[in-house]
């Protein structure tokens, strides 16, 4: 289970440490793509499979299943952390999700998230609100 929030810089070559906590973990490689509300997401290599499989089983004739894989598997990026850590962010996702300096990254349960620093203190404060409302709804009895 990946939590917490963490700071990581790009460095000139669009690498980034992922988080000392989640190295082993994602030590077998990961693969990263693109996410929802531009950031990217970082799957361990056999929880993707798990997605893909799902994905699989989906009818290939609805439109909604198509455009989502084709979306997700096109900017797909298989990657091995190298022995200091750092991931390569290919330059069309870095792109997507408006990657230049500083970053946060994001534990996601069973992903990481990787977000513009500006773009996700934006995201935050624009859900705060709503997460306080919704927090009966998706955890009935939770308090």
């Amino acid at each position: 289970m990946f939590l917490g929030t963490h700071s990581p810089r790009l460095d000139a070559k669009g690498r980034l440490f992922l988080p000392a906590k989640y190295r082993d973990g994602l030590s077998g490689g990961l693969v990263i793509t693109k996410g929802q509300e531009r950031c990217l997401y970082v799957f361990p290599l056999e929880e993707f499979r798990r997605v893909t499989e799902n994905l699989r089983s989906a009818p290939v004739t609805a439109k909604a299943v198509r455009d989502y894989s084709r979306v997700l598997f096109a900017g797909a990026s298989d990657e091995v952390p190298d022995k200091q850590g750092r991931i390569t962010l290919p330059p069309a996702l870095r792109s997507y999700a408006g990657l230049e300096r500083d970053c946060v990254v994001i534990g996601a349960d069973t992903r990481l998230e990787i977000w513009d620093a500006a773009a996700w203190a934006q995201y935050e404060s624009e859900q705060e609100q709503v997460f306080a409302e919704l927090s009966e709804e998706v955890l009935p009895g939770a308090s």
